[in-house]
């Protein structure tokens, strides 16, 4: 039977109208006035609630296979949905094996067999010399390919120097697909650790002057020279500092195949406002001052900034080193998939930005990036029937419960937001109502 999503504010690609979006087999066949509705359909009403596309997490750590005790698809699916997310893409690492060869992604496709909420992707590896490994597993259906220029700080996944970033770039080139780095170079964070000797690492400061700024804006500018000269897809993932805008700002302007993205977090905290030995807020690249915070967002206003991602990278709690509160030595990531769409409307509320733009940052453009827009990421005929109902006028306040990720924890809780995610659909089928999950898992690759 036909579907009628029926909502005063329907989040379409040519703006907010009040419409009906008919559904037939998991996909949007027309937008229609609400007196337009063909006979038959059953119907969704919104109300006064907002239909948003669903949201696409293109920076999801979802940690399975090997690590499954600190997330695994069922937990980081079922906090999607919680979320408004209806697909994740998979970073390459935290999971073992990495995917850094087709057999570790056939790997990662068995493990999620039949426990996802939500539909999902997976990024490739650049690590531990693979350059040949890239064409094929862009062959297999990765969405592009991840490396890091700083240490991971974990086992399984290798920085890379800029002899094999050159090694790999004619291969990156070929497939087409992006590069996404995380782009902090070593050196200016070596020298940092020289001048933090005797430090005390309960303090929030001395780990925000470890990880400098000056550390993103040199792995920028080393990605830009290398994007420009090799002519492959480059994508900035979670930046920090608002010193690397003018760089990226000019490469726009060259005309370098770059896009960029930010978090939730960059833009809900303030270094000057985290308590010492509140490791939960450690994240690399830091959580930097109220100043760059706002030209973070006036880096969105602009576009120079692309995107928004959640880089979701829990871990169980022993890891936060909570009791000590030691910056050094606690896991930096924060979890945040089923709560990133209220901390990012509620920064929204106070700075001039609409619906448009939120579909935009959470849903089109990561869509767009991961190449499947065709059918993801907008409410648009043709496209999947991903859906949120979205009440953008309640408030609530974080609690643990409502975190839905395997492990309870995250800076947010206790934080009181705008926005509140009444319902998520998938391909046309509900995935989450009010607190309760569907009954059966149908989320699937998106190829």
């Amino acid at each position: 039977m036909a579907q009628a999503f029926v909502s005063q504010r329907v989040v379409t690609p040519a703006g907010v109208r009040s419409a009906a979006v008919i559904v037939e087999l998991g996909k949007i066949t027309c937008l229609c006035d609400q007196g337009e509705i063909p006979p038959g359909c059953s119907i969704v009403d919104c109300g006064k609630h907002v239909l948003l596309p669903g949201l696409v997490d293109a920076h999801t750590h979802i940690n399975e296979p090997g690590r499954t005790e600190w997330e695994g698809f069922e937990t980081a699916t079922h906090a999607a949905a919680a979320g408004g997310f209806t697909t994740l893409i998979d970073m390459p690492l935290n999971c073992l094996p990495a995917t850094t060869t087709v057999a570790a992604l056939e790997t990662k496709r068995a493990a999620a067999q039949e426990k996802c909420m939500v539909d999902w992707a997976a990024w490739g590896g650049v690590s531990e010399h693979n350059a040949l490994h890239i064409e094929p597993l862009a062959v297999a259906g990765v969405r592009g390919f991840k490396c890091f220029l700083a240490e991971p700080g974990i086992d399984g996944f290798a920085r890379v120097d800029e002899p094999e970033l050159r090694a790999a770039a004619p291969h990156l080139a070929r497939t087409g697909l992006p590069l996404l780095t995380h782009a902090e170079l070593p050196g200016p964070i070596e020298l940092a650790a020289e001048a933090l000797s005797g430090a005390n690492w309960r303090r929030y400061a001395s780990w925000l002057a470890s990880r400098p700024d000056e550390a993103e804006v040199a792995a920028i500018r080393l990605m830009l020279r290398l994007s420009e000269e090799y002519g492959f897809r480059l994508h900035i993932v979670h930046l920090a500092t608002a010193k690397a805008i003018p760089d990226l700002r000019r490469a726009r302007e060259k005309g370098i195949a770059v896009t960029v993205e930010t978090c939730p977090h960059y833009l809900h905290f303030a270094a000057e406002e985290i308590p010492d030995g509140s490791t939960l807020h450690k994240c690399a690249p830091p959580i930097r001052n109220t100043e760059n915070r706002e030209a973070l967002w006036e880096a969105l206003r602009e576009g120079i900034i692309d995107l928004l991602a959640t880089d979701h990278s829990p871990c169980p709690p022993a890891w936060k080193r909570l009791d000590e509160g030691n910056f050094k030595t606690a896991w930096g990531g924060i979890a945040s998939l089923s709560i990133a769409l209220p901390v990012v409307w509620s920064g929204m509320q106070s700075r001039d930005f609409t619906l448009d733009d939120l579909a935009r940052w959470m849903s089109a453009r990561p869509a767009a990036l991961a190449g499947f827009d065709h059918r993801k990421g907008a409410i648009a005929e043709g496209c999947d029937a991903d859906f949120v109902i979205f009440d953008s006028d309640a408030e609530n306040t974080v609690m643990e419960e409502a975190l839905h990720t395997r492990h309870a924890i995250s800076p947010y809780v206790g934080e009181r937001l705008r926005g509140r995610v009444i319902a998520t659909y998938v391909r046309g089928k509900l995935a989450f109502e009010d607190g309760r999950f569907a009954d059966t898992c149908e989320g699937d690759e998106v190829h």
